[in-house]
């Protein structure tokens, strides 16, 4: 069984929810499509057609080519992209805490 991150848990299993939570866990290396597909358990098409979204609103930004590859990381310097983190570090902060408070009642009981 698959363990889902608590973004996940939230948020959903939409394409495009796999794939900014592939990369809020892997925000310090760049990707190619292909290994963003892989990684995020999606198909290579289905990332096509939301692809240019995130380029667009600059989530991902385009670091290198090798060979005919282009390879993206997490725009971690930009706007939106810290407040997604902001919002995944608070969302695992409350599944932690939650988790703590009924380890804590079943110790007391």
């Amino acid at each position: 069984m698959e363990n889902k991150s608590s973004f996940r848990l939230v948020f959903g299993e939409s394409p495009i929810i796999k794939v900014i939570d592939f990369f809020l866990d892997n925000r310090e290396f760049d990707y190619s499509l292909t290994d963003i597909s892989k990684n995020a358990g999606i198909g290579w098409s289905t990332l096509h057609l939301f692809w240019k979204k995130l380029v667009i609103m600059e989530v991902v930004v385009k670091t290198r080519k090798i060979g005919r590859a282009e390879l993206y990381k997490l725009n971690i310097n930009g706007s939106l992209v810290k407040k997604l983190i902001d919002l995944d570090r608070d969302i695992s902060k409350r599944f932690i805490e939650k988790e703590l408070t009924k380890q804590k009642l079943k110790i007391v009981a």
